[in-house]
């Protein structure tokens, strides 16, 4: 199993590694270069090792907030995705994973700052889109090492001993240059020093703001409160603007190189403490000290430029006008758009953000387009769950003669593009998971239609669980027609599907009973009949590897998380070693 894991996500390991190596390798460099380097002799008399925590921490910090953004350019990331088509598919597969990334990334922002997350398991949002794992704030680096830092500031300047940190401490009276502790004052206290000086103040503001992000990220809000997330999360701005104003001031300070050179610490550091009156030995000088220089926007302005030009052009092209050209409604109350926007183009399985004004002018949610390209409309398929996806199916139940306007940002790539990639798939929705397969077997239909011999793919499976009825409702007639289309054009064995109903009560289970010999099931109306429960996932997969024992075989997921890690076991253990045997190859949904 270990092998199978090693050959199937060695890149995405080697990505792992090679960005935990940085933030190790920048750590470990700053901290050392800090707790070692004359220019900050003086300053480390005072603060000891918490200096050197709070600067390589801080370096950390910088690196991956240049990276945080990057996951998040959905359009450099679909343009990708278009460039790397060419690509080996273990490197586009990379692309699928930038939430993963974020979040990872995310992670250590919240480490090195003031919150650690804590895993506790992911759900589906509103617009299909897999949310945030729960984070729970504790305090952490960067903030420790700084609260000990002005602890012991404002210690030293009330200290009398006439120790070294104490004479430093009162070399503010020896002229402008000269200061090294910030803290210039006996009355002086800490938490005036961190709501009242720029470090501080955008200190705290950086830290108040991921507690609210992270906070904001939990299962529980993001089930319940989805929009609390979406305007929480977009404290982001505040965050990078903090980040950047946070180091101008310069209060943490070190020894000038032309100081150094005419009074060296390791030479003249004794002076400080045992000076004459009258003395006149090269040491007798005062060392000059200078602030360490704002580096924090050189490391995120180019990402936050690219991330700008995102979202001017997610801006631009959402107020492109959207018509709206036919509205179902679905039973399990489940609303289908039928939608025209002039030059929208997409491919299978790719999904947009959906905004309505007239709810919120701020609230965009992602949903799977169910259309195939070859159609003359994108459509989108949306299941009442939550504030925002309930007042949108209610908004357009009692607009009878006007619809409501819609704006429309995407489309964007998905895993799912790289279907007809494989010559083998086998597709996987848990309840309103199914739509992105639904566009992928509306585009088979068409090919199929058209007798496009360009298709490279020889056999699909597609699996659908649904917790009750009525969620196959909306799906059957696809199903139906696909069906038909294939025995007509003799390839009936093309498409196998099961559908799985996962809740049922006594009453489903005696009529299934009763007409048990129909030739159609009695739940779907199909050939093929709904089997009760889930699947058996180590069964499906050794059928299909013995059926296709040469073959690679694309495994695509929507659906949650616990499903995805089962399903991924599966892939692993069903993987040969050997690479002219079967592999199967796990791609998930992620919005």
């Amino acid at each position: 199993t270990m092998g199978n894991w090693l050959v199937n996500h060695w890149f995405s390991a080697a990505v792992l590694a090679a960005w935990l190596g940085i933030n190790i390798f920048l750590f470990t460099y700053y901290f050392l270069f800090f707790d070692w380097d004359e220019r900050y002799f003086y300053t480390r008399a005072i603060l000891g090792s918490a200096l050197a925590w709070a600067r390589a921490s801080a370096k950390c910090l910088n690196f991956n907030s240049m990276l945080i953004l990057l996951p998040v350019c959905r359009n450099l990331l679909s343009f990708l995705r278009g460039t790397c088509s060419c690509c080996r598919r273990t490197l586009r597969k990379q692309l699928d994973h930038n939430l993963t990334f974020h979040k990872l990334v995310a992670y250590a922002l919240a480490l090195l700052t003031g919150t650690v997350p804590q895993r506790t398991g992911a759900r589906w949002g509103p617009g299909g889109g897999q949310a945030s794992d729960c984070l729970s704030p504790v305090p952490a680096v960067h903030t420790i090492a700084h609260l000990f830092n002005l602890e012991r500031y404002n210690h030293s300047q009330q200290a009398t001993d006439g120790s070294l940190p104490a004479v430093l401490s009162k070399m503010h009276l020896q002229g402008s240059n000269k200061w090294l502790n910030p803290i210039h004052s006996n009355q002086t206290t800490v938490e005036y020093v961190a709501f009242t000086t720029i470090p501080g103040l955008t200190g705290v503001i950086i830290t108040l703001a991921l507690i609210l992000m992270v906070t904001s990220s939990t299962e529980f809000i993001r089930r319940n409160y989805f929009e609390v997330f979406w305007y929480t999360h977009h404290l982001f701005i505040v965050y990078f603007a903090g980040l950047v104003i946070h180091g101008i001031a310069g209060l943490v300070r070190g020894q000038t190189e032309e100081s150094i050179e005419e009074v060296h610490p390791h030479r003249c550091a004794r002076y400080l403490t045992y000076k004459a009156e009258d003395c006149s030995h090269d040491c007798c000088k005062h060392p000059e000290f200078g602030s360490i220089p704002a580096e924090s926007w050189k490391w995120v302005l180019a990402p936050v430029i690219l991330y700008i030009f995102e979202r001017i052009l997610r801006i631009w092209r959402a107020r492109q006008k959207v018509v709206v050209t036919k509205v179902v409604m679905h039973p399990a109350r489940v609303l289908e758009l039928q939608m025209q926007k002039k030059g929208f183009r997409m491919e299978v399985g790719q999904y947009i953000f959906v905004n309505c004004p007239a709810i919120s002018l701020l609230e965009w949610h992602p949903f799977t387009l169910t259309s195939a390209p070859e159609e003359d409309f994108f459509s989108i398929h949306i299941r009442a769950a939550g504030d925002w996806t309930e007042r949108l199916i209610d908004t357009f139940q009692e607009q009878k003669l006007e619809m409501p306007r819609i704006e429309v940002d995407g489309p964007f790539g998905t895993a799912s593009e790289d279907v007809f990639q494989y010559e083998v798939a086998m597709l996987v929705g848990a309840g309103i998971g199914v739509t992105p397969f639904a566009s992928i077997l509306k585009s088979i239909w068409y090919k199929f239609q058209q007798a496009d011999q360009t298709l490279k793919t020889k056999k699909i499976y597609f699996y659908w669980l649904c917790r009750d009825t009525g969620a196959f409702a909306w799906f059957n007639d696809l199903l139906a027609s696909l069906e038909q289309k294939m025995a007509e054009s003799g390839k009936a064995d093309f498409l196998t599907y099961r559908l799985f109903l996962t809740g049922w009560d006594t009453s489903i289970a005696n009529n299934v009973a009763l007409r048990f010999d129909t030739a159609t099931d009695t739940v779907t109306g199909l050939r093929h009949k709904t089997i009760f429960g889930r699947p058996m996932w180590n069964s499906e997969f050794a059928a299909v590897a013995a059926a296709y024992p040469r073959s690679v075989v694309g495994v695509f997921l929507c659906g949650p998380e616990a499903l995805a890690k089962s399903l991924q076991k599966s892939c692993h253990q069903h993987s040969s070693l050997d690479p002219r045997k079967v592999k199967f190859y796990f791609n998930k949904e992620n919005f």
